[in-house]
């Protein structure tokens, strides 16, 4: 289920996209979700079904899916959500949610981490990356961010995709047009990946917010990651949140990935006996 919210103008602008658009024909169904009508896809080009839900409930603390209230029943979400940062840099962006530290302030519990999925995880940003832009949109970035805010408590596996990064690009209509596009991709391309099953699934460790090693890992290996904790928190990390990074998401990891140069010698002295608990081989980005 794709998720949009009142409170959120680029979300508003993405679900409008969708709703008017000429190609992806979505109809309201029968379904009522946080009572909202949910609208379906028509001309789904998957036997799997997608809905467009609605919310007034901040998508960052969306703690209560309420399904049931509900006969729907979704496997997977893909929040449509803004983006914001200080730099204010136009971007398209996807990453996956939780906390790694006691600050809850954006959202979810203090050290707790959603569910999720690598594949779709990977799936949003490879299908942001072979999305043709228009020459308006050419100075947008394309990110992955590093796992951060809420919620965390949902027990349905989710990513965020998101439109960033001042309210100058939220209501951008060429720009929630390709969000649009890249969402319904992103869909059809976890698909793929799910029954191609040629994608290892990497949890990461170190570098910064918008993690250019793991991003470069995901582009051009076959390589998908789920959460991806930076160097500032890898202080923090202990026992369980590593088994909670393992145990959420939603295929088997293959790897610990640890950015080797983004990672200082302390940190790397805290990590690797950490992960050494665990029966899942460590290695270093760079040799990947």
């Amino acid at each position: 289920m794709i998720i949009t919210s009142t409170e959120d103008n680029a979300s508003m602008n993405i679900r409008e996209k969708f709703l008017k658009s000429k190609v992806n024909n979505f109809e309201e169904s029968n379904f009522i979700w946080h009572k909202n009508p949910v609208f379906k896809l028509k001309n789904n080009l998957t036997e799997h079904e997608i809905f467009l839900g609605l919310t007034k409930e901040p998508l960052i603390f969306l703690n209560d899916l309420k399904l049931e209230e509900s006969e729907l029943k979704p496997d997977y979400l893909i929040f449509a959500s803004r983006h914001t940062s200080k730099t204010a840099r136009p971007a398209f962006l996807v990453h996956t949610t939780g906390n790694w530290g006691r600050d809850a302030d954006f959202g979810g519990e203090p050290y707790n981490l959603s569910k999720t999925s690598g594949l779709l995880h990977k799936a949003g940003f490879i299908s942001l990356s072979e999305q043709q832009f228009p020459p308006a949109l050419k100075e947008f970035s394309l990110d992955i961010e590093v796992t951060h805010h809420g919620p965390t408590i949902l027990d349905k596996p989710l990513v965020f995709m998101e439109l960033g990064s001042s309210k100058a690009e939220w209501t951008i209509d060429d720009a929630g047009e390709i969000l649009t596009n890249v969402i319904l991709r992103t869909i059809m391309k976890y698909f793929k990946y799910k029954e191609m099953g040629d994608q290892n699934i990497g949890l990461g460790f170190g570098g910064t917010h918008y993690a250019p090693n793991f991003n470069r890992l995901i582009r051009n290996t076959n390589i998908a990651m789920s959460f991806i904790c930076p160097k500032y928190y890898i202080q923090e990390l202990n026992k369980d949140i590593i088994e909670q990074m393992v145990n959420n998401t939603l295929e088997k990891v293959d790897y610990f990935l640890i950015d080797w140069k983004g990672t200082n010698s302390e940190d790397k002295k805290h990590l690797i006996p950490l992960l050494e608990e665990f029966n899942i081989p460590i290695k270093k980005t760079k040799d990947m």
